[in-house]
């Protein structure tokens, strides 16, 4: 099993936590958009009280490790790799209730580029250890608002994962797909599932929308942040999100294999 302290190094090293490639004036940016309720940055969340720019820094410092200063404007982000050890250790604990209890799970990313791999190993190992991973709406249409205005998407499952690519761009089976941040993907899969007498997932995994879209609804989501993904953060501040582990979620994919390997050790279920 992989240690504490070589992970730890590995997340500094691989600059996962420490020092990140997200800027402070992104992180910042989101931050405000956030506290002006903007649904490009809620990505699902519905927040029940209000949060102020000031709030969110109090809270992403507490979560993440950045800094508390309001006048540290500029430079990059940094996560204290405490708190991402911590979280990962909870995820992973979770991970292994899932598979004691047998219960299904969805899982799904908007970062397919960098963290469906991440997801791939988990989606294996729970299949293994005899949950349903499950697979609703696979082919349906959805439409997503992008930088260039509304676009539809087919929403996509890869050895387990779901995700979304736009229509032609890519040979179905093939990966990765579109980066997105939306909830409409997790809404449309649960919707189908309910549609179809289920199962519905005892845990949903991943990230972006596709944890606060399945949390804003009831259903217990867990999954990796950044910096600039405040809504996961309050979502788990107001207990409509299990887990949140913060990370940099946009460095290599091979950087992400030794958290696989940690939380499935840690959740017994290497295999």
């Amino acid at each position: 099993m992989l240690s504490t302290g070589a992970l730890r190094a590995h997340l500094v090293r691989a600059g996962l936590a420490g020092v990140v490639g997200t800027s402070r004036e992104d992180s910042l940016r989101s931050y405000r958009l956030f506290a002006a309720r903007d649904p490009r940055v809620l990505i699902g969340i519905d927040p029940e009280r209000d949060w102020r720019q000031r709030d969110l820094i109090e809270l992403m410092a507490r979560r993440c490790g950045v800094s508390a200063d309001p006048a540290h404007t500029f430079g990059h982000d940094v996560i204290d790799p405490e708190l991402t050890l911590a979280a990962l250790d909870a995820f992973a604990d979770r991970l292994g209730a899932a598979a004691r209890r047998g219960e299904p799970v969805l899982l799904g990313t908007g970062h397919p580029h960098r963290l469906l791999g991440f997801y791939v190993a988990l989606a294996d190992a729970l299949s293994a250890a005899g949950c349903a991973v499950l697979t609703p709406a696979q082919g349906r249409c959805v439409d997503i608002t992008t930088r260039f205005g509304l676009r539809t998407h087919n929403l996509e499952y890869v050895r387990g994962v779901a995700l979304v690519r736009p229509p032609g761009g890519e040979r179905t089976g093939c990966e990765p797909g579109a980066h997105t941040h939306s909830p409409l993907p997790v809404r449309l899969a649960l919707a189908a599932a309910a549609d179809a007498g289920g199962p519905l997932p005892g845990l949903v995994i991943g990230d972006h929308g596709w944890v606060c879209g399945a949390g804003q609804l009831g259903f217990e989501a867990m999954g990796p942040a950044d910096t600039n993904d405040p809504a996961l953060f309050v979502g788990q501040a107001e207990g409509r999100v299990s887990v949140v582990v913060p990370l940099d979620d946009a460095v290599r994919p091979a950087y992400y294999r030794p958290l696989a390997r940690y939380v499935l050790n840690r959740a017994c279920l290497s295999q």
